[in-house]
């Protein structure tokens, strides 16, 4: 750089405190830019950077790497300059002065200023204005927000600097960092605007390049002029990332989908035919689009999507996948599956979980161990900093733990290959604080949905606008279901689309909305212009049975006396009972009535149920998963003679159980066959089961209708599910009860498309019930859409924009961690967690008896720890208010985040605590029991 234009730059100070002294700020805007450089050549998917470098003339790394090293050049102004007293004498030492600045002036932020100075520089280089508008935001929304043009158009003046001096060092200051990268900005203009997902994920990696270059232990300051340069900048960039141990996706295509890689892959050598058909089509789709796949439980669909998403990546310049799923516990489930996939594909490749409580999942600690012997804060705080998770890595042992840095807060999602929770994807479509960094981490990766007909109305809305970004960005999208009603097929297809072609109206084909068999992988992308679809049926793997249906009458307030004569028949030989309750108390009620039937005669009883502290949970789901499991199941036990798993709805989703005999709660119609697929699930020897449970049969209750009436429902159904959707299945069950079953899963298709069909006739005397139902449902349905309305990222409205000024302009939100995003995206849930402990005395104590110590010092014992992180149990959500006024957060927690943010329900000498108005009290068997206060 020109030694006199360096002197005259450097007064101006980036960070008043970087290591011990300060750090110019031209030279944080070269580390920023060499920072760049790394990340585009070694972290951004071939995919993002084909997309960048066409709207460029190939020009797309020098763009990123300006971009970057333009993104604080605002804060060459007075409002930020006059921070530190000592450090803004030196510069009004070199001439650029300024009054004493008002109180408008001080809050000219740098990230607006510097939107000023950009605009100003790009337009005197000569870009045309359009392209000017999109490039501007990546530096105002460098914090995380992209604030309306308004906000820049006119330059607070004192703030921003007044006189020629001030205007000459803005403009010298953006073409010597440009020309010291090697851009003439001239010649660097644009030939297209990239679309808006394009745009996001650009700024998301300015953000990254932004924060990896302000890390004061890496970037230590510096405040020598015969210091700064760009080799310099590049050196400590270099030893960052190595220092980082930053990894992007992989980047061996010819890896992917090798022949005979289903066998290599999943050492499975019979391929199926959903799974056959999944590949073939993927080889064959004209660009990147959304493809579904849809069998029956137990059918292949994971290894299927794996596979077809392995494809696509290959085809479309993808370097990983994200794999989303309903819970934390359908996350853990995958983890491992995923792992496996991912190190017979390239084993350097870190493989990541996400949610809050992955310091539970054996298989991560076990991967963190062999990693790591330091553990920070990961995204939700949830880390051993008690050092539970110890070890370095094992000489010639290769694993695939992403680095640190990306288990910070918000970095979840830039992790190459990471399975988590649904939350993950749908906060990508909310309005908040740096949302851009997971729409980067999204930005050339292939996305895989499991159980997404799992998502009720107010969910779907953010998945929709989801879809929308993802095909804006070109991302293949490959979603399974068992049972996907073709109206949620439709909403989702069209959401896709519309991102694609940027139009809110368009037509979704005909052949993706239509019956097109069972199982049947279907895809829609559009290329060359126009939409186009694709798809075939293949034959099942397993040929259907028949599953005998029968309705055991309950009405709303009888209790489970039916339902015990019934079982103490069913099971008089023996057999494996799985009982689905809607609620928690029904599933409690339930469970007691069956274990004192069943009480002496050796049956294994047990209840399962989110009230549960999260380690007697898991513990439970593994025994039940260990006893009823795959034959196969690796060191499982032997599958008992008989036994009774009393559930909630946990165990409609990624529950791998094999039941004997399934009685269910009346639920939609999709979710009961949800349910029945745990039913005769896995293959067994013909004497295998004894001859009163020997063929499938499901016994519905939770429904009454005395005299062939209109059926009623208890009221706890009703509030999970609303009235209509009940009724129309309750219809579909009398029917199959009255005649011959259903063939399952060859009927599978028909059904739900019955169970939400409009224009299915239910019983003329029904009617008035169903219209007031229907009438309820749309009425509710449409205040659930309004209240996501509000924190949606952009809506179907805003296809028509170009660039994402204004973007933060409404009302936005900050989530820091899993309880906040699942309430803004999971319909307000805004239950909490708490721990649950004992009181004795001074001390508290785990209710398996460990000690946590004194109040005034942290938890130092890791099995302490341990113990106080699996007493935690979630509360109803209606005690959430009363739980927060209430209830202190852990005093003991010490520097772990997590449980410093987590609060303590201390129970009394008799096991019990008020809150609000409620009796709560924590019984080892039966979990967290909510009564009104006497």
């Amino acid at each position: 750089m020109d030694a006199e234009l360096l002197r005259r730059l450097a007064p101006f100070w980036g960070k008043s405190n970087a290591g011990g002294r300060p750090n110019l700020l031209v030279q944080h805007l070269l580390d920023a830019a060499a920072v760049g450089e790394l990340i585009w050549d070694r972290y951004l998917a071939p995919a993002a950077r084909d997309r960048l470098d066409a709207c460029c003339g190939g020009r797309g790394r020098q763009l990123f790497v300006v971009l970057c090293a333009l993104h604080d050049v605002g804060k060459a102004t007075p409002a930020f300059q006059d921070k530190v007293t000592a450090l803004a004498a030196a510069v009004q030492a070199h001439g650029l002065r300024w009054r004493s600045l008002p109180k408008d002036a001080k809050q000219w932020h740098h990230t607006l200023a510097g939107g000023v100075i950009v605009r100003d520089a790009l337009r005197a280089a000569g870009w045309s204005v359009d392209q000017v508008d999109w490039v501007v935001p990546m530096v105002t929304g460098h914090h995380g927000m992209v604030p309306k043009r308004g906000r820049y158009q006119t330059p607070v003046r004192h703030g921003h600097g007044q006189g020629p001096e001030w205007r000459r060092a803005q403009q010298e200051l953006v073409n010597a960092v440009s020309c010291e990268v090697g851009v003439d900005l001239a010649g660097l203009e644009p030939t297209s605007t990239p679309s808006r997902a394009m745009q996001l994920a650009l700024s998301g990696a300015v953000i990254m390049a932004d924060w990896i270059a302000s890390d004061s232990n890496r970037f230590p300051g510096i405040d020598r002029l015969d210091q700064v340069s760009m080799d310099v900048a590049r050196a400590r960039a270099r030893d960052a990332w190595q220092r980082l141990e930053l990894h992007g996706g992989w980047r061996d295509r010819s890896l992917l989908a090798p022949p005979g890689f289903f066998e290599k892959r999943f050492r499975r050598r019979e391929v199926r035919p959903v799974q056959a058909s999944a590949v073939e089509l993927a080889s064959t789709m004209p660009g990147p689009g959304l493809m579904f796949i849809e069998a029956p439980m137990g059918e292949g669909k994971t290894e299927a999507a794996l596979a077809a998403a392995e494809v696509l990546a290959s085809r479309f310049g993808a370097d990983g996948v994200f794999v989303g799923m309903p819970t934390q516990a359908t996350s853990d489930a995958m983890f491992s599956r995923v792992v496996d996939w991912a190190q017979s594909l390239d084993a350097a490749v870190p493989v990541g979980l996400l949610h809050g409580k992955r310091r539970f999942n054996q298989r991560w600690r076990e991967m963190r161990e062999a990693r790591f012997s330091d553990v920070d804060d990961d995204e939700y705080g949830c880390e051993d900093v008690f050092g539970v998770v110890t070890g370095r890595s094992h000489a010639g042992q290769r694993t695939a733990v992403p680095a640190e840095w990306f288990l910070g807060p918000k970095r979840g999602l830039l992790m190459p290959i990471t399975i988590g929770t649904i939350d993950q994807l749908l906060h990508a479509a909310t309005r908040t604080r740096h949302v851009m960094l997971r729409h980067l981490g999204l930005a050339g990766r292939v996305v895989v949905l499991d159980e997404v007909h799992a998502y009720d109305v107010y969910m779907m809305q953010f998945l929709t606008e989801a879809l929308r970004w993802l095909g804006d960005a070109g991302v293949p999208v490959v979603l399974l279901s068992a049972t996907l009603p073709p109206a949620m097929r439709r909403q989702l297809a069209e959401a896709y689309l519309q991102g694609v072609v940027r139009e809110p109206d368009v037509a979704v084909p005909v052949s993706v909305v239509g019956d097109g068999g069972y199982p049947a992988v279907r895809w829609v992308a559009a290329a060359d212009g126009r939409v186009q679809s694709g798809g075939c049926s293949a034959e099942p793997w397993r040929d259907s049975v028949g599953v005998a249906v029968e309705v055991l009458d309950e009405g709303p307030r009888e209790g489970p006396e039916k339902l015990v004569a019934m079982v103490a028949e069913a099971l008089a030989d023996g057999g494996c009972l799985l009982v689905v309750r809607n609620t928690v108390r029904r599933a409690r009620q339930t469970f007691q009535a069956l274990r004192q039937a069943f009480a002496g005669d050796g049956t294994t009883t047990v209840l399962l149920h989110a009230r549960l502290m999260m380690g007697e949970r898991v513990d439970r789901t593994e025994r039940v998963l260990d006893l009823l499991g795959a034959p196969d199941r690796k060191q499982a036990p032997a599958r008992p003679p008989q036994m009774i798993v009393v559930a909630t709805q946990l165990a409609e989703q990624s529950f791998d159980v094999d039941a004997d005999l399934l009685i269910s709660d009346l639920a939609p119609i999709d979710l009961l066959l949800q349910r029945i697929g745990r039913l005769h699930r896995h293959v067994r020897p013909a004497d295998a089961r004894p001859c009163r449970v020997a063929s499938p049969r499901v016994v519905v209750a939770g429904m009454s209708s005395v005299g062939g009436g209109v059926p009623v429902f208890p009221r706890g159904s009703e509030h999970v599910y609303g009235r209509y959707a009940l009724l129309r299945a309750a219809h579909l069950v009398r029917e199959a009860s009255a005649g011959g079953g259903w063939s399952v899963p060859a009927q599978v298709p028909e059904l739900v498309q019955r169970g939400y069909d409009a224009g299915e006739s239910l019983p003329t005397d029904w009617q008035a019930d169903v219209d007031a139902a229907l009438a309820q449902w749309q009425c509710s349905d449409a205040i659930r859409r309004d209240n996501a309305k509000k924190f949606i990222l952009a809506g179907a409205g805003e296809l028509h924009c170009t660039d994402l000024a204004g973007l933060h302009d409404r009302a936005t939100r900050d989530l820091d961690d899993d309880d906040a995003v699942s309430a803004v995206v999971r319909d307000g849930a805004d239950s909490i967690e708490v721990v649950v402990l004992r009181r004795r005395g001074d001390l508290k104590y785990t209710l398996d008896g460990r000690c946590l110590g004194p109040a005034d010092t942290m938890i130092s014992d890791p099995d302490v720890a341990e113990a106080v992180a699996r007493s935690t149990v979630r509360l109803p959500a209606s005690l959430s208010e009363d739980a927060r006024l209430e209830l202190a957060p852990l005093s003991e927690a010490g520097g772990d985040p997590w449980l410093r943010r987590i609060r303590v329900l201390e129970l009394d000498d008799g096991n019990s605590a008020i809150v609000g108005r409620h009796r709560l009290s924590y019984d080892l068997e039966l979990g967290l029991v909510d009564e009104p206060a006497p």
